[in-house]
């Protein structure tokens, strides 16, 4: 299998891991306690703790990305775009992606958010390379 499809299999596997782990076992352990009912968590309503809403916005953020970066690497793959500089820049787009989550968990600070934005930054650079290879091939 292709690195970037590793890569893309990474990305999903981080982002079911981040609803699971850092949504989904501290609503399923408010509810086993008897600390929340199933339907208290409305999301147009703040709750929880400010890591844990962190948590949900870092869920949130992979679910935006993820099918631009699938879009990317299926279409490469359909139209032949194979090549080492796209593998290597999908391959990139993963630990950045987990780099940036990990931030945006860990604290709210400004340094977090900077740190977080420039993770983001190696994303958005690997997603234009991966453009440019794709219209590169298509205007031969």
């Amino acid at each position: 299998m292709a690195l970037s499809f590793w890569s893309l299999l990474g990305f999903v596997v981080w982002t079911l891991s981040l609803v699971l782990f850092s949504v989904g076992l501290p609503r399923i352990s408010a509810i086993s306690a008897k600390r929340a009912r199933p339907t208290s968590f409305d999301p147009s309503v703040p709750h929880g703790s400010e890591r844990y809403r962190r948590s949900m916005r870092a869920h949130a953020n992979c679910v935006e990305n993820l099918p631009v970066f699938a879009a990317l690497v299926l279409l490469g793959s359909e139209v032949g775009v194979s090549g080492e500089l796209f593998q290597i820049a999908a391959a990139l787009v993963l630990p950045a992606r987990v780099l940036q989550s990990t931030a945006h968990i860990a604290s709210g600070t400004d340094s977090a958010v900077l740190v977080r934005f420039g993770f983001f930054s190696v994303q958005l650079a690997c997603y234009a390379v991966l453009i440019a290879l794709l219209v590169a091939h298509a205007l031969r």
